[in-house]
């Protein structure tokens, strides 16, 4: 950690916004509080003159966060998706972040390309386009191949980026270790477990094998569903900062003017973009993690096409079964249910109380229903909800953080297609399917079959371990003592018993 880099990234970043405007804006656009205001102003002011300028000509929170760098630019774009938290206004000048920032010149593009894949770009592509979108961390041209004349789409890292984002995780880092020395109370959000999760995501984005490598698993897990297209990736074609995948045509989800002129049904998209992530997230474990606009468009025949595969989600089967069971939960509105999964999972302190947990809930839960998600202040449910993990001793669950980012900006996709969609009335069929199949006799039968496979396995080995553990047990060596004898022993034992038991369940399967 370099502490006066660090400590000057973070003051330009107060100044930054302060003399763009940006502070006013953003403070009005989150409805902060009038202490917070007059505390962000007074760190901000004195220092405006280190701030960076940025561009003139953009709104002032843009100007900001485009000056000072990758990491901010994402954050952006995330909020880019959540209208009901900074503003409609706000909301639409931030889905510039997402795909049409200032792009790097064609000739470092190709100067990548051909240093990256080894051959001059003219044996590879017989043309490349001008970027036809600009990311933070990357930007894409329209090329065609050479030897086949397939149009295909080329991604390429912009020049000194894995640089430019260490810099301003380094920075993270610093802040991090700051609240938790002068907010003990927020030690239990793990504030540096969190920047590191984060810096392990967006790592990914730098390396375009990964990307590729995702992009390939998630066109797979994808192929039996119905009107979802996912590009294929030209191996041949891609490397660390280049990745080329096929050409799809398509719509931008946030063109809704474009959308409303194809006759096509907003409402009906809206509720398959949602349901879309929750399949995956819940039938493959495998989600993409990027759900904004930019990276979604709708193709001729009304099939919705994911595209940058740089942030991707996973999770384990137990972690499914356990957000699942909580969603249905809250969908049947059963919050005795929710209150002791949350216990059962050991994400509330056993020593709390489950009943005004469920209590707390239901003050979470029931103002959902029977009402249009335009009438609800997601910011204000976030707020109560931080409130209450807060009273229960809930820590932050860092291999759930993707996957509640990404229902959030999921949401808020959803709701700028149709801004009175409800998100458990559109979840509940999703789930009730995979709770149906992955949580009763079912389930139990798999569960029992994947056990007694696992066993069958240590059976030729079973006697001896046992007699191995015995031998220890009886004639324990002097020097050193051997420890936790009656953990070893009750482990051999286990698997013995788990061993005869196999029959049995051989004969149930």
């Amino acid at each position: 950690m370099r502490g006066p880099h660090n400590i000057w990234r973070l003051i330009r970043t107060g100044a930054t916004f302060e003399r763009t405007g940006a502070m006013r804006v953003a403070l009005e656009a989150l409805d902060a509080p009038p202490g917070l205001r007059l505390a962000a102003r007074v760190l901000g002011w004195p220092f405006q003159w280190l701030g960076l300028r940025g561009d003139p000509t953009q709104p002032p929170v843009l100007r900001a966060l485009t000056a000072l760098g990758p990491a901010y630019i994402k954050f952006g774009q995330i909020m880019s998706t959540r209208p009901d938290v900074v503003g409609s206004d706000l909301a639409q000048q931030l889905r510039v972040l997402q795909d049409r920032l200032p792009p790097f010149p064609v000739a470092a593009a190709r100067e990548a390309i051909a240093s990256e894949l080894g051959q001059p770009v003219e044996s590879l592509f017989s043309h490349i386009s001008e970027p036809v979108a600009a990311a933070s961390i990357a930007q894409v041209h329209k090329a065609t191949v050479a030897a086949t004349g397939e149009e295909v789409a080329v991604k390429v890292l912009r020049p000194g980026i894995e640089r430019a984002f260490q810099r301003d995780i380094d920075a993270f880092y610093f802040a991090a270790q700051i609240v938790e020395m002068l907010a003990p109370s927020a030690r239990r959000l793990h504030p540096l477990d969190v920047i590191r999760h984060f810096e392990g995501v967006v790592a990914g984005e730098l390396d375009l094998r990964l990307e590729s490598s995702a992009a390939s698993e998630f066109k797979a897990n994808t192929e039996g569903d119905l009107r979802i297209e996912i590009p294929g990736v030209r191996w041949e074609l891609s490397a660390r900062r280049v990745m080329t995948l096929d050409w799809v045509e398509g719509i931008n989800l946030g063109d809704l003017d474009a959308l409303n002129d194809t006759g096509l049904d907003l409402e009906d998209l809206s509720e398959r973009v949602l349901q879309m992530f929750l399949s995956h997230a819940l039938r493959d474990g495998y989600f993409h993690a990027d759900m904004h606009q930019g990276n979604l468009k709708v193709g001729s025949d009304g099939q919705i096409i994911a595209l940058d595969f740089g942030i991707m989600g996973r999770i384990d089967a137990y972690t499914r079964r356990v957000y699942a069971e909580i969603l249905i939960g809250f969908i049947r509105r059963d919050y005795r249910r929710v209150a002791e999964v949350h216990f059962e999972a050991g994400y509330v302190p056993a020593d709390r109380d489950i009943d005004e947990f469920a209590q707390a809930l239901r003050a979470v839960g029931e103002p959902i229903f029977g009402m249009e998600a335009s009438q609800i202040s997601m910011a204000r449910l976030l707020a109560y909800l931080f409130e209450v993990t807060e009273r229960f001793g809930m820590e932050t669950r860092t291999e759930l953080i993707l996957l509640q980012r990404t229902m959030v900006v999921v949401e808020g996709v959803a709701r700028s297609l149709n801004p009175n969609i409800n998100i458990w009335t559109v979840a509940h069929p999703v789930v009730e399917n995979y709770i149906r199949r992955n949580v009763g006799p079912l389930a139990l039968t798999r569960d029992l079959g994947a056990t007694a496979r696992v066993l069958m396995k240590f059976g030729p080995k079973l006697p001896q371990l046992v007699e191995a553990v015995l031998r220890r047990e009886l004639h324990p060596p002097v020097e050193p003592p051997l420890r936790n004898n009656r953990h070893v022993l009750t482990f051999a034992l286990g698997l013995a018993v788990g061993a005869a038991v196999v029959a049995g369940i051989g004969l149930v399967l």
